[in-house]
């Protein structure tokens, strides 16, 4: 199934944490978007490495997003948000007011060496074939991740609902890109029972509008903690994916 008649267009895949943080967004506040399927890594035709990618974007990063009704182009997950929350008025989920969103800027800024090594230290070993990571890698991402978490359990989530404070932000969409891919109901990569914090966050999150349709993907990849998946079974879970986010536009 293919749309064409949106004037946003989001270069990505549904396995990947940041661009599936962007497709959550999106779906949540009902705004249609093209979602073209890129294969990370790869310089084939639909490849974050062909030329013709790295002629929009250099650095060959997902997401990408292009706004056709005013040119814009960028990369990175976090610059997305704000700049859709900003152009839309989301204000529920990202404050015109610098001192409200002044934490929601804070997670966002310490986001990449923190909650996104969840994806380095216990995600991509298992569905990203194609690379060889160090062990010595894994390690400290691991140690990243779980300081970072329970930094998240013992100071931002232990008085507060959400990560900013009691509203929903764009901060929690992009944690739980990450945290919320490694539950026992998704990949069931990580324990989560010294984090009480966390796993009622995590709980609350599921309650949002599109979070099912969002996290599909996830879904048909399963629980790969004691082994990992065919590269068959990683393919159908980004297509499904793919096609749930399509189907679910046509509600809107």
């Amino acid at each position: 199934m293919k749309r064409d008649n949106s004037n946003l267009k989001l270069y990505g895949t549904p396995l990947s944490q940041p661009v599936r943080a962007v497709i959550w967004v999106l779906l949540h506040k009902k705004k249609l978007f093209d979602l073209i399927l890129m294969n990370p890594g790869s310089k084939g035709p639909i490849g974050t490495r062909n030329p013709a990618f790295l002629c929009k974007n250099p650095n060959g990063t997902i997401p990408f997003l292009e706004d056709k009704t005013n040119s814009v182009s960028m990369a990175e997950a976090s610059a997305i948000l704000i700049y859709l929350c900003r152009k839309h008025k989301w204000e529920d989920l990202y404050p015109n007011d610098p001192i409200k969103c002044s934490k929601i800027d804070w997670y966002l800024h310490s986001h990449h060496r923190g909650i996104r090594d969840a994806a380095l230290g216990y995600f991509a070993p298992s569905v990203r074939k194609d690379l060889a990571f160090p062990e010595v890698l894994l390690t400290t991402a691991k140690r990243s991740f779980t300081r970072s978490l329970e930094t998240l359990e013992q100071h931002w989530l232990a008085n507060d609902q959400f990560i900013a404070g009691e509203y929903l932000s764009v901060a929690d969409f992009m944690a739980y890109s990450e945290i919320g891919q490694l539950k026992p109901e998704f990949t069931n990569l990580f324990d989560f029972k010294s984090f009480p914090n966390i796993k009622r966050w995590m709980n609350d999150m599921t309650t949002l509008n599109s979070h099912n349709d969002a996290h599909l993907c996830l879904t048909m990849l399963g629980d790969i903690s004691t082994k990992e998946p065919e590269i068959e079974t990683i393919a159908n879970a980004n297509k499904t994916g793919y096609k749930t986010i399509i189907e679910r536009q046509l509600s809107f």
